[in-house]
């Protein structure tokens, strides 16, 4: 029984590390029985065929094994396969035709599911049989000679090719097309001996002789000779500068184009104007020549072949159609005459014996090259040419019409064998396809010198692209008892490659379990105790919620999701010694990984290799992921080296790459909690939830290790004082704040505690940040804005912030989280406290009261606003009192609510407030409750401080030193007031007194009279005005000349009617409060009596003199001239006197004009009259008879 499918036995044996390209090896079977008796060690494998379960192995003993395989057990989780022996069919040994190049032994299977049958060619023998079994087929017939079978229409899919199938039987002298079906049957045979091998597309084939290669057109019987196998040999050279002397023999000449045409109406599937590129037959055959040198470019990229003027001026080869004559149903065919030439010459691949040629060959003829067809897409074949085994060889494309398309390939040495895998449009779409077909790679079989040693392995390139360079994929060897290092036949003998018939699916189990997901326990302690800083916001609720076994349930649903990942499909097999390996694409994830676990390696003895971990995620930044394991790939290489990297950051502070930084860390999208766990700092702002934080299986165990050894600190010595090195407080808030802007994406797992680990870790690093700032509001502008636009755009974890705020002690940046969240109370309870003088390191609450203000304007909450608006009236009453006055405040109280509320909680701010009522609002209603407490202000202050006496008797004696012209009273002493309370409410007091609220504004006299009597002397304008109010005019005069010597209030005074005095007037006065002339007149006769009662003289005689001239129409001039003393000058009154008579002649003139305009009236009106009589002439009425009596 053979080794089981997947196991690494081999590998470690062979010590072979995982493979890093864009394939790698599973075993398909080891230590395949070759010999029947098990002693024969010299028995090798020839070639390999797989299909449906069956797996076919021709040895070179000339023996086909047949092995059947076993599916793996449910439990087995490496899906092994195993294989046993259903039968050992031993064929004849045969003959090798002349000049053939084959390997002895078992050379082809060529399995025809459709028709179920299977061709083994075995010692150039051809013998048929059925499938599975191998049991003999159409009598056990036997074709001898062969030296190819093949020839299969690769533009058939495999799945749409029903009933018989034409294939080509390359025999010494021709090409059969044979139609496989119930019985074989020839279609046609195609002249072309000594072919080697084929592949057809439709009616267009291309094959290979010993020596050079050729296009057929299998239709129309034509064929385009193309280019050597190998340059250096002679006599391709003499049969591609012409024609094939056998092939075009008495041929006719195709007429038309030269090359090889289509037939009219022909839609094969080759079309050559799908490629842009292509280049002349010549130049490629040129380059082949002799003369190019044994060494080739090392370059990776593909080039073209010297052009024919750099090829030691060897003659380029002229490309030529030939018609190829055809023989079917048995017939011989027929040799064809050369019309130019009547010297017969041999068949290619034959031994030439003329005399020039023996001549000019006297040294040993170099190894001959074997030929290598393959066809990638249905429009082009892909062939290899060379100069010998060592040098290296090159693969060209040419396409349907014989021209070269596309680049070249180069290979290391000329290859073994080639396969093709990828990008063939037709295997594309059949069920056994996968992504990896859309990318096309070419593998060789080559053997090469490492480290003095021969190593047999695949050499793989891209021939889709170009920007790709080759991998090397060794194949493990198995020591052999003799191997013949110097054998010069071109095949290889040790590694065989092939394409297997049908597709196999290959589990990797590794992959698997690497991409499931796992809980991550983060802890500071080994075990699986929980830690203290992830179970304090956990919901009680949704733990109860939760079954016992939860867990182990979710376990068990990724293992069963991991079985569906890192399956490929391939159908390329290849073998070395008596092992069978799949040749397979090798995952993304094994890859990647395993370079990333070569850096880590790598790291242990010297710094981590940043640079190239990067490069990793620059390469795959842009790739595609065409599978979901690919993309699970992909995501976990890409939190793999971001979790790398960011450990890293830790101890390597110095020479930091660039592209190291946020960005980088986004892309792997790894849950942020992750990365957080590895800054202790931190830690505790992670939330895990009821469920913990699931990540890749292949992260876990990264992550474990790299917590017990965490020691990536944010203290200010190692981090913040390093302007020069790399700032990882920094790179920590940047990532975090590019994570909170994939807020509400839907797609990100545990969204609830990402985001609000994300918010309590970001507030945590700005508040660290900010905390080494100066405190106010200038200080770390750029930190700061952030913390703001943190906390103005919500957080998701509100307790942790407001936890967080208290303990850096950010008062006014918590009063913004609660206003975020609408918390009016909150607010203000957190400003109360920072006026109050609590601790507030960031300072940023500027003129907090007037801030109180204005919030308590914009919030609806009546309590609130009585609450904290008293509270601020106390504080500041005038500015307490601007939230009970504001117009745009949206709780609304009425004056008497307002009057009541500051009563009892802010006395002191209730005169403010009547203030606003009174003189703001003109409500008179509180006016006499203002007076009221303006009274007790200034007379508590009159009657306890003599200061308070004394400047206001002072005031009065300033006032009267005054000479005229000079300022009211109440201007004087507004302007030269002193800064206190009782001055500014006496003030306010005289201006309501004076009637600054209008005529109809009144208010008890007498109890203001009651209580001012005890201060009259220095309530002297007090005084004037209520005596005013009481019509005491005379008094008030009195006292406004001999006791304030206030000369123009009492004109005034005399003109107003003793109202709206001491107070600014402003606009027009209301002319209701204004007396008539006759009392005006009246008080002007009084003040003029007082006027000439003044003491100083000079004083008095100015006063009066001003008076009378100015006010003199007021005045009767008798009664002025008694009331004069006799001893003044008439000199003194002379303005008065000619006023007064210029009035009197003034009255006398108009009165006569009067009198006048009167009588001239009244004759207008007579006339008038007399003319309306005469317009209306008599009238005459006739006397009524008089009334009887009797």
């Amino acid at each position: 029984m053979a080794t089981s499918e997947g196991t690494p036995t081999l590998f470690e044996r062979s010590g072979q590390p995982v493979s890093t390209g864009p394939y790698t090896l599973r075993s398909l079977m080891e230590d395949v029985p070759l010999s029947a008796e098990g002693q024969d060690t010299n028995i090798t494998i020839t070639c390999v065929e797989y299909w449906d379960g069956n797996l076919y192995i021709g040895t070179s003993a000339s023996e086909t094994l047949h092995f059947v395989s076993l599916p793996s057990e449910a439990a087995d989780e490496s899906h092994s396969v195993t294989y046993i022996l259903a039968s050992r069919l031993e064929l004849s040994p045969g003959v090798s035709a002349p000049g053939s190049t084959s390997t002895k032994g078992v050379q082809q299977i060529l399995l025809l599911p459709s028709v179920n049958k299977a061709c083994v060619r075995s010692n150039n023998v051809l013998t048929f049989y059925s499938l599975p079994e191998l049991s003999p087929a159409f009598g056990n017939t036997k074709v001898s000679g062969c030296t190819w079978i093949g020839g299969r229409d690769l533009d058939i899919n495999d799945n749409e090719q029903m009933g018989p199938i034409v294939i080509m039987i390359c025999i010494k002298n021709r090409i059969r097309l044979v139609r496989i079906g119930e019985e074989p049957r020839l279609v046609k045979n195609i002249e072309y001996p000594g072919c080697l091998a084929s592949a057809r597309r439709g009616r267009f084939a291309c094959v290979a002789d010993a020596h050079s290669y050729a296009l057929l057109d299998v239709d129309n019987q034509q064929k385009i000779p193309l280019f050597p196998i190998s340059s250096l040999d002679e006599e391709t050279e003499i049969t591609t500068s012409g024609a094939p002397p056998d092939i075009i023999k008495t041929a006719p000449q195709v007429l038309g184009n030269p090359t090889l045409t289509r037939a009219q109406g022909d839609t094969g599937t080759c079309d050559s104007t799908t490629h842009g590129r292509s280049t002349s037959l010549g130049a490629f055959v040129g380059g082949l020549g002799r003369n190019q040198p044994a060494s080739r470019s090392s370059s990776r990229d593909r080039t073209a072949f010297m052009s024919p003027s750099s090829a030691g001026g060897q003659r380029s080869p002229q490309q030529s159609a030939s018609p190829i004559r055809s023989t079917s149903g048995g017939q011989s065919p027929t040799r064809i005459s050369q019309t130019n030439d009547s010297t017969s010459k041999p068949v290619p691949g034959s031994i030439h014996n003329d005399e020039a040629t023996q001549q000019k060959t006297t040294q040993q003829r170099p190894a001959l090259l074997k030929p290598n067809i393959s066809s990638p897409i249905a429009s082009e074949f892909l062939l290899t040419t060379g100069t010998s085994l060592t040098d290296p060889g090159v693969g060209i494309f040419v396409n349907c019409d014989g021209d070269v398309v596309r680049g070249t390939l180069e290979f290391s040495q000329y290859p073994g064998t080639i396969v093709i895998d990828g990008t063939d449009p037709l295997t594309a779409n059949t069920a056994g396809a996968s992504e990896d077909d859309q990318e096309g790679y070419v593998l060789a079989t080559i053997k090469r010198t490492l480290h003095g040693l021969k190593r047999n392995g695949l050499e793989i390139q891209r021939w889709d692209v170009t920007s790709e360079g080759k991998t090397w994929l060794a194949v493990p060897e198995v020591p052999r008892a003799v191997e013949d290092d110097t054998k010069a036949f071109s095949s290889d003998t040790t590694v065989g490659l092939a394409m297997t018939r049908t597709v196999q699916e290959i589990p990797f189990p590794e992959v698997g379990k690497c991409l499931r997901s796992r809980r991550l326990r983060i802890s500071g302690s080994k075990g699986n105790e929980k830690s203290e800083y992830m179970d304090y916001r956990q919901s009680k609720l949704e733990m109860q919620n939760l079954p016992e076994d939860w867990e182990i349930a979710r376990g068990q649903q990724e293992d069963d999701f991991a079985r569906r990942l890192g399956k490929k499909r391939t159908r390329i097999v290849t073998w070395s010694g008596s092992s069978i390996f799949w040749v397979v694409r090798n995952p993304l994830a094994l890859r990647l990984d395993f370079v990333i676990d070569k850096v880590l390696h790598a790291s242990q003895e010297s710094r981590l290799d940043q640079n190239r971990l990067v490069k990793v995620m620059r390469e795959i930044h842009n790739q595609e992921a065409r599978t979901e394991t690919d993309f699970l790939s992909l995501e976990y290489i890409r939190q793999k080296i971001s979790i790398i990297l960011f450990a890293d950051l830790a101890t390597n502070r110095f020479d930091v790459n660039q592209h190291v930084n946020e960005h980088l860390f986004v892309e792997g999208g790894l849950d942020p909690r992750v990365l957080l766990s590895m800054v202790p700092l931190l830690r505790k702002d992670i939330v895990e939830g009821p469920k913990g934080i699931w990540i890749y299986a292949g992260l876990v165990a990264l992550m474990e290790r790299q917590l017990l050894v965490s020691s990536i600190t944010l203290e200010p010595d190692e981090i913040l004082s390093r302007p020069e090195e790399f700032d990882l407080l920094g790179l920590t808030r940047r990532y975090l704040t590019i994570w909170r802007q994939r807020k509400g994406f839907g797609s990100i797992a545990d969204e609830t505690q990402v985001f609000s680990t994300v918010d309590a870790a970001l507030l945590h690093v700005l508040l660290y940040q900010d905390q080494q700032s100066l405190g106010g509001p200038g200080g770390s502008s750029t930190i700061r804005a952030e913390l703001y636009a943190v906390i103005d755009n919500d957080v998701d974890c509100f307790d942790r912030a407001v936890e967080l705020l208290e303990r850096f002690h950010r008062l006014y940046v918590l009063s913004r989280l609660y206003q975020r969240r609408k918390m009016a109370g909150k607010v203000l309870a957190t400003w109360r406290r920072i006026i109050d003088g609590e601790q507030d390191d960031g300072g940023e609450l500027d003129d907090g009261e007037n801030e109180v203000r204005k919030y308590l304007v914009k919030i609806r909450d009546l309590s609130l606003v009585e609450e904290y608006g008293t509270w601020l009236a106390r504080r500041n009453p005038t500015l307490g009192v601007q939230i009970f006055t504001d117009d745009q405040s949206r709780v609304k109280l009425s004056p008497n609510q307002v009057v009541q509320l500051l009563r009892s909680r802010a006395p002191d701010a209730v005169k403010v407030y009547l203030e606003h009522l009174v003189f703001g609002k003109k409500n008179v209603q509180y006016a006499n409750d203002l007076i009221s407490y303006y009274l007790d202000s200034v007379l508590e202050v009159l009657s306890t401080s003599e200061t308070a006496r004394s400047i206001l008797a002072q005031s009065y004696e300033s006032y009267r030193a005054l000479h005229p012209p000079k300022p009211t009273y109440r201007q004087f002493i507004i302007d030269n007031a002193i800064p206190e309370s009782w001055w500014h409410d006496r003030l306010r007091l005289l201006e309501l007194l004076g009637g600054s609220h209008g005529a109809g504004f009144s208010y008890d006299i007498p109890e203001i009279l009651q209580r001012i009597e005890p201060f009259e002397d220095a309530l002297v304008p007090e005084t004037i005005i209520l005596d005013g109010r009481q019509g005491r005019h005379h008094q008030a005069l009195r006292l406004l000349i001999h006791g304030l010597g206030d000369y123009h209030t009492a004109i005034n005074y005399c003109l107003l009617g003793g109202s709206s005095i001491f107070h600014p007037t402003s606009g027009r006065v209301d002319s209701l409060s204004i007396p008539s002339r006759e009392e005006q007149a009246t008080l002007f006769k009084s003040l003029l009596s007082e006027f000439l009662r003044i003491e100083d003289v000079s004083d008095r005689v100015e006063r009066t003199s001003e008076l009378l001239e100015r006010f003199g129409t007021w005045f009767d001039v008798a009664y002025v001239l008694g009331l004069i003393p006799d001893s003044w000058s008439v000199e003194l009154v002379s303005a008065f006197l000619i006023s007064s008579f210029r009035q009197l002649v003034h009255d006398k003139s108009e009165a006569m004009i009067t009198k006048a305009l009167s009588g001239a009236e009244n004759l207008k009106i007579s006339a008038d009259l007399i003319e309306k009589y005469e317009n209306l002439g008599p009238q005459v009425e006739a006397l009524k008879p008089p009334i009887s009596t009797s």
